[in-house]
């Protein structure tokens, strides 16, 4: 579970993270991308901590 967890994590970090970046490109809605990228990256961190909690502890 520790391994699922941190690819999950990794991953939803590292697409928020390319999210945010391709909104400064200039397209119509940089704004919706924007918030799914700082969205992405909050899930990215929060839910590795909540599965290992339940999980370890």
């Amino acid at each position: 579970m520790n391994i699922v967890a941190f690819v999950i994590g990794f991953t939803l970090f590292v697409g928020g993270i390319v999210l945010m970046g391709y909104a400064w490109d200039g397209t119509t809605f940089n704004w919706i991308m924007f918030s799914g990228g700082l969205g992405a990256i909050s899930l990215g961190v929060a839910v590795p901590y909540h599965l290992l909690k339940r999980v370890d502890g």
